[in-house]
């Protein structure tokens, strides 16, 4: 079955309060995805202000406090659920209760057969993950 990643964006806000009060929801549907047993794993991020972002620039690494891109919406948690099709992933994604005031980003995951073999494939130079 294939698995989608549900990538959950919402303002960064300072009511953070309000948001832990949509727990009992975000519980009652996590429990109904994994009684369904389409719940691989889920979990809420630490806010954008503790990620640090690495690049790797002429062989030499940089770090920088913060996230990658300064937006309206972040990044704040994600779940990956085993679904029989995208529309299956889509009707959950618009289950949960970010669709509401941010957005659920949701993608299918590749699998192992659909990576390119890099010994047949050149990306630029780079093997596979490389830009």
């Amino acid at each position: 079955m294939p698995q989608y990643m549900l990538l959950l964006y919402a303002p960064e806000s300072e009511e953070q309060e309000d948001r832990w009060a949509e727990m009992p929801l975000w519980r009652e549907l996590t429990e109904s995805l994994r009684k369904a047993g389409l719940l691989v794993a889920n979990g809420p991020l630490h806010p954008a202000t503790s990620a640090t972002t690495v690049r790797v620039r002429g062989g030499e690494t940089e770090l920088t406090d913060g996230p990658f891109a300064t937006t309206k919406e972040v990044l704040a948690g994600y779940y990956l659920l085993n679904c029989a099709d995208v529309d299956e992933a889509l009707r959950h994604a618009a289950r949960m209760p970010t669709a509401r005031y941010g957005s659920v980003e949701v993608r299918a995951i590749m699998n192992a057969s659909e990576i390119p073999d890099v010994g047949r494939v050149h990306m630029n130079g780079q093997g596979a993950g490389g830009g």
